[in-house]
Parts: structure tokens; C-alpha cells; sequence
């Protein structure tokens, strides 16, 4: 298990490291194609999928993806140091309608933020360091924990799909 840890750390911080060494445009192209492949997942859920839970504890399926938005404002925010749109304290999560056409809105709107918050950006930026409390980080380094947890939430809505029957959308690497 020791060995199984190891390995899923030092792939995490390789992948990491790579994705800060993108260049501003590469990185825009990668929020581009996340923006594209999560619509897709959006428009394979059914309008009465968004408010299915997996289970009972969980977020439903708009809500997986409403919280997928909120971080997006989040640490773009944060990355770009670009307001958020967000007032302070709002979450997406708790305040929009969970049907299809709300959530999808929401949530590409998440993704136009944050595209244009790299756009304002310039490449000498990425390298910056950031305190965020105790923590110190690049600002591309965060950048990359953004894209990661975006990829995650999407990830865990492909169980979404799956229970309700409807084939998750094909894998969209280019």
C-alpha cells in the first residue's frame, strides 16, 4: 500500500509540474477543452438527472458540477487575482436552481471566467509566488490543483451517468 502511495504522489506532482511549464496559450487551450468536455457531460445528463444522487450523502449530479464551478471562480480568482464575479460568501452550489439549463449556464459561465482570467494574464505571472496562509505556492502550481480538481468532479459524474443509464461522453485528451 506504501508503494501504491508513493507512486500516486510522485505521478501527482509530475503531472503537476508539467502542467505549470505550459506555456499562457497552451494552458488557455487546456481550460478550452475542459470547458468543451465538461458541456459535453452536461448535455449527456438528462434533465431529470440533475438533482440524482449517487447516494443519499453526496452531491446530486448539478450539484457536483454547480461545486465544480464555485472552485473555478475560486482559485482563478486567486491565480489571476481577477475578482471574482461571486459576491464574497456565495456559492453557486447553494443559490442555483439544480435543472439542466440553470446549471449548464452556470457552470460554462465558470469556465468563461476563468479562460479570461488567463487571457489577462502574462507568462512571467505563472512563476510568482503566492502565501496562502502557511502554504506558499506558484501561481501556476495552483493553477494545475484548479485543473486537477475540475478533472476530479467531472470524473466522479461519470458515475452519475452511468447510473442513469447514459453512456459518459468519450475521453477528449486533444
Amino acid at each position: 500500500m506504501k508503494k501504491l502511495s508513493l507512486l500516486l504522489l510522485m505521478l501527482t506532482l509530475t503531472c503537476t509540474a508539467t502542467f505549470a511549464q505550459l506555456t499562457k496559450e497552451q494552458i488557455i487551450s487546456e481550460w478550452t477543452r475542459a470547458k468543451a468536455y465538461t458541456k459535453a457531460y452536461l448535455d449527456a445528463m438528462p434533465a431529470d438527472g440533475y438533482t440524482f444522487k449517487a447516494t443519499p450523502e453526496v452531491r446530486s449530479f448539478a450539484g457536483q458540477m454547480l461545486h465544480l464551478a464555485d472552485d473555478n471562480y475560486f482559485f482563478l480568482s486567486m491565480v489571476s487575482g481577477k475578482p471574482s464575479p461571486l459576491a464574497k460568501g456565495v456559492s453557486l452550489e447553494k443559490t442555483t436552481e439544480q435543472n439542466k439549463e440553470a446549471t449548464t449556464k452556470a457552470v460554462l459561465d465558470s469556465y468563461d471566467y476563468a479562460i479570461g482570467a488567463l487571457q489577462g494574464m502574462n507568462e512571467a505571472q505563472f512563476a510568482e509566488e503566492l502565501a496562502l496562509g502557511k502554504l506558499k505556492s506558484t501561481r501556476g502550481l495552483l493553477l494545475a490543483k484548479a485543473f486537477e480538481h475540475q478533472t476530479h468532479h467531472r470524473g466522479q459524474a461519470t458515475v452519475y451517468l452511468r447510473l442513469k443509464g447514459v453512456t459518459p461522453p468519450q475521453e477528449m485528451l486533444f
